[in-house]
């Protein structure tokens, strides 16, 4: 069993009577992280001192990383600036391989970055879209599995549900679409970097995930592993960083028709900026330092503690089985009517609503006194 970390609390800038649950949403800075983007900003200050290498190594650095820490080849990394980003990128691939009446399999309800997209290809390739209605019994797995038939080209989903947590069994589907020869896009943003992802056993043909929430990176940053089947096709935008000899500054009006190696030709254009990637760096050598599956077993208790709390004062929580380690979500007790976030928020305790529940996200800064305060603003707002 993978150990469980005490509270981190002294590695985030959070006052020690509020309570922040909301990760989610939108997960604290590491000060680490802060200083380096503040050592990033001020360098730009002065730019005589960047060299023609600054504008590569740190994106190399965060590849490495990305690498070591969630699996994968380090080419197999490109560096985006969002979510949305990665899944168009993605629906821009696979559109040439679609035809009139392929099924592109989403779920209900999900985040819009996942679905736009294939709104579009779908439009314009004549392909339909299938959505997996929410099911009863909150078996996501089962549901997306008998969704799946022969008509099937694109499997387009989340580790979890954003709404709530609900886990999705990703290998079940994942060997589904192999055996088929369906092509699988996996949106990790609300587990990567809290929840183990086995890539190598996944194989996903494109993994995307934003970098603000459980990445606990900065703004503007994500990444995305392509699998090497796509890592010819044509990416999103056409980025002089992209391409083959672009280090060589002064024979950058000679251009250039052949890519950089691997997944770099799908890197956002700005890769190269100072002021956002030296914060990614030292957020993801922390994760890599604590190790995934540490975090994911110290969320998950914080998070049982929680449930169990709910379920005592009447609220409905999916069973552990179905719960994502890193968040949940829970249904009001009947008859209850009180603006629970609002009511918390009062107290210095921050969680989200998103649909009809109540959404848990906390990280390794919540402290014993973090759950006392969340405990008896619960008890008394209701």
């Amino acid at each position: 069993m993978p150990a469980i970390l005490p509270p981190q609390r002294h590695l985030f800038d959070i006052p020690a009577d509020l309570a922040y649950f909301n990760c989610a949403t939108n997960a604290p800075q590491l000060n680490t992280a802060r200083a380096a983007l503040e050592a990033g900003a001020r360098s730009k200050s002065h730019p005589w001192n960047r060299t023609a290498d600054d504008f590569f190594a740190d994106a190399e650095t965060i590849r490495a990383l990305a690498a070591d820490i969630f699996g994968g080849d380090a080419d197999g990394y490109a560096i985006l600036p969002a979510a949305s980003y990665g899944l168009s990128t993605a629906a821009r691939a696979i559109e040439p391989q679609l035809q009139a009446g392929d099924v592109i399999v989403l779920i209900a309800e999900e985040f819009p970055s996942n679905v736009l997209p294939w709104r579009r290809v779908a439009a314009e390739r004549g392909a339909v879209l299938r959505t997996v209605p929410t099911p009863a019994d909150s078996n996501w797995t089962k549901a997306i599995l008998a969704a799946i038939d022969d008509s099937v080209k694109v499997v387009s989903i989340s580790t979890c549900h954003w709404t709530n947590g609900a886990a999705i069994d990703v290998q079940a589907i994942a060997d589904v679409c192999h055996s088929a020869g369906m092509m699988l896009v996996v949106d990790a943003t609300q587990s990567l970097g809290a929840v183990n992802f086995a890539l190598a056993d996944i194989k996903p043909d494109f993994l995307i995930s934003a970098g603000y929430k459980w990445l606990l990176c900065p703004y503007g940053f994500g990444l995305m592993h392509v699998s090497e089947a796509w890592r010819q096709a044509r990416p999103l935008e056409e980025g002089w960083l992209s391409r083959s000899g672009a280090e060589n500054f002064a024979n950058l009006v000679n251009y250039s028709d052949i890519y950089a190696p691997g997944a770099r030709r799908f890197d956002v254009g700005e890769v190269c900026t100072p002021t956002l990637l030296p914060g990614a760096i030292a957020t993801l050598q922390q994760l890599g330092a604590w190790g995934i599956d540490t975090i994911a077993a110290s969320l998950a208790a914080i998070n049982e503690r929680i449930a169990r709390h709910l379920k005592a004062l009447g609220f409905g929580i999916p069973p552990a089985d179905q719960r994502s380690p890193n968040m949940f979500g829970a249904q009001l007790p009947k008859g209850v009517t009180t603006n629970l976030v609002a009511a918390l928020k009062a107290e210095n305790v921050h969680i989200a609503q998103r649909g009809t529940a109540l959404r848990f996200a906390p990280h390794l800064h919540v402290t014993e006194a973090d759950l006392t305060r969340l405990f008896s603003a619960l008890d008394r707002s209701l």
